[in-house]
């Protein structure tokens, strides 16, 4: 099996297929989409604060002072090769810079040493390390949580990042569940529960899932993994809505219950990644686009500023969700929220689910 880099995002699903688009063009599409129901305006956790009126300055130098802080970033290993890389990367870089204990967490050791090598050299003296964790194994995520929980031991920061876009055929995981749907979503769900004590004694605790300039209209819990009818793109765009609704059902849980733990959500936009060429590849419908429309995709790095905004500024609120002030592209900004992901009954039905198959339950 080819080894998965971080979550990376591709291009919106178009109507039209003509790679001729202009970037004006791609950005009218973007905004049909939204009137025609598949996003919506801003809309927030019930006390979400607002970002400044104007964050174009907004760059990986105005992250806050992160000493003392112990950080995990599932993915990480993606560090710059060709012209793409990982969002995770540039995630645990830049929280390695401010001067965090960063933990990249993904299960190809090789990639993952080399990128803690590289971060490393970019920032002499850096606390960084890596693990392996296959989020697609529920065996592999509960050994990394009992090495991760020693007695006494906190944690202030979790990136849920890590991710993959399916392969042209359907694949199941080693404990059967569709490959995208086991790590993507279900893998990130059982890791998150297991790590909730952790969190619970860190000092302003966050946890960030990533979300998506793409997702489905709804969650499809009649064939959640896709059995009936398989189709790589789909399945992805299911686990970032199901991501998205996740991060605000925690927030207002840990509301309810007292848990002290943020939950924000961020994507990058269209980010040149190695989520198509590692997924279903260049030769795909998918892979066209990442081929011929090159200039609409930022790179991985920018890409990966939402995710450290939400990770670390003070004005990312529990229950907020960023992206790229452009949709596509840009500085750190307020994201709109599809209504599905803020339906509370499909919420607590994904919940249900999801802790049945992960056999955890959070609190």
């Amino acid at each position: 099996m080819r080894p998965t880099s971080d979550d990376q995002d591709g291009p919106l699903r178009l109507a039209a297929q003509d790679s001729e688009f202009s970037r004006r063009r791609f950005l009218q599409l973007s905004a049909i989409g939204a009137s025609a129901g598949l996003v919506s305006g801003p809309v927030f956790g019930e006390d979400s604060g607002q970002l400044p009126a104007d964050t174009s300055a907004w760059t990986a130098a105005n992250i806050p002072d992160q000493r003392g802080r112990r950080v995990l970033v599932t993915g990480g290993n993606g560090y710059p090769q060709e012209d793409r890389s990982g969002l995770g990367y540039h995630v645990a870089l830049g929280l390695a810079r401010a001067g965090a204990d960063v933990t990249i967490a993904s299960r190809n050791r090789e990639l993952g040493e080399e990128a803690v090598r590289r971060i490393g050299a970019a920032v002499p003296g850096a606390a960084i390390h890596f693990e392996t964790l296959d989020l697609a194994n529920l065996a592999s995520v509960r050994q990394f949580a009992d090495s991760m929980s020693a007695p006494g031991q906190s944690l202030d920061l979790l990136v849920n990042n890590a991710g993959v876009m399916g392969r042209l055929s359907r694949e199941a995981s080693i404990d059967g569940f569709e490959r995208v749907f086991a790590t993507n979503t279900l893998g990130h769900f059982t890791l998150t529960a297991l790590l909730l004590p952790m969190l619970q004694k860190g000092r302003d605790p966050r946890i960030v899932w990533v979300g998506s300039s793409r997702m489905s209209a709804a969650i499809p819990f009649d064939d959640l993994q896709q059995e009936q009818k398989y189709d790589y793109a789909a399945a992805y765009d299911n686990t970032k809505l199901a991501n998205l609704t996740l991060a605000l059902d925690i927030e207002r849980r840990s509301k309810s219950a007292g848990w002290g733990v943020a939950s924000l959500a961020a994507h990058p936009g269209v980010a040149r990644t190695s989520l198509i060429p590692n997924g279903p590849g260049l030769n795909s419908r998918e892979g066209e686009r990442f081929r011929t429309m090159g200039e609409m995709f930022q790179p991985a790095e920018r890409g990966a500023l939402s995710l450290l905004y939400a990770a670390t500024s003070p004005q990312a609120v529990g229950g907020g969700y960023y992206g790229p002030k452009e949709g596509v592209k840009g500085p750190p900004a307020e994201a709109p929220v599809p209504p599905a992901a803020q339906d509370r009954q499909a919420a607590t039905t994904l919940w249900t689910t999801l802790e049945l198959l992960g056999k955890v339950s959070f609190g």
